[in-house]
């Protein structure tokens, strides 16, 4: 079954040798790296919008050392007990989640406004369907997913609603309160813990929560990991550049992740 939609008509799109074509005959071809660009023009607000290059090779990095393993592996293990179909991974990046969610279900679907991000979270699975796309517009099916996810990315509340079966799942992972708070308190003169259940409250009139358990990791960076980790974060362009540079001095320092992940059921 396919899952994409043509983001000019919102036709159905099918693939024929390495095009997505829909009736209107709007073509999209697929990249060398793997992935399709639906995100076109009319949508664009800027010319290379999402995470720069070098936010996402931070990322890759930093990951790809194992660090966030625990979150990784609860969220696996959530969708594994779900038994689901089709999933739609919103703000998908370099795909460190999205390639591990992919061997529980179907049918994925990775989508990021980031052109770089896709094109190196592309070259990791290409089991997943990897879609540079806006979440204004997700360009996927209404009514086609059992799962969206969205870790650490907006929540297109409305897109959500339209893509999702009836009985579909929201699974939304944010900073709980703590979440990296020593390296928060070296960045800024003030820091306020994150609130991670404002977004109960947004989604409260369409969503049933179902459940909110909290995944932490600790963990010592060197020098090199934890500039990798500021890089990846809004953190790094949000501190003052002397207060950014003093934290890198430091050849070790340890940090504590936390994790809040809320599961919620689409209201009939």
């Amino acid at each position: 079954m396919n899952l994409l939609m043509c983001p000019v008509c919102r036709e159905a799109l099918s693939l024929t040798d390495r095009t997505w074509r829909c009736e209107q005959n709007h073509s999209y071809d697929i990249a060398k790296q793997g992935y399709v660009n639906l995100h076109v023009v009319q949508h664009k607000h800027s010319k290379n919008p999402g995470d720069t290059v070098d936010s996402v090779q931070a990322r890759r990095a930093f990951l790809s050392a194992g660090f966030y393993a625990p979150l990784r592996s609860a969220v696996v293990e959530k969708i594994r007990e779900m038994r689901i179909e089709n999933l739609l991974d919103i703000g998908c990046g370099e795909g460190y989640y999205t390639d591990a969610m992919q061997q529980e279900v179907m049918q994925c679907v990775g989508v990021d406004i980031a052109k770089n991000a896709v094109q190196v979270a592309a070259k990791l699975n290409k089991e997943v369907t990897w879609v540079v796309g806006t979440g204004a517009t997700l360009p996927v099916l209404d009514h086609s997913i059992d799962l969206c996810t969205s870790l650490f990315s907006p929540i297109p509340e409305q897109e959500i609603l339209r893509v999702l079966k009836d009985e579909g799942h929201l699974m939304v992972v944010t900073p709980a309160p703590e979440h990296l708070y020593a390296m928060r308190e070296a960045l800024f003169d003030e820091v306020k813990a994150h609130d991670p259940h404002k977004f109960v409250e947004q989604l409260a009139a369409h969503f049933e929560l179902l459940e909110a358990p909290i995944v932490t990791s600790d963990f010592e960076l060197d020098q090199e990991q934890l500039k990798n980790l500021i890089a990846m974060t809004p953190y790094a362009y949000k501190a003052k550049a002397e207060k950014r540079a003093a934290l890198e001095q430091n050849e070790k320092f340890k940090l504590k992740a936390a994790f809040q992940i809320y599961l919620f059921k689409k209201k009939s």
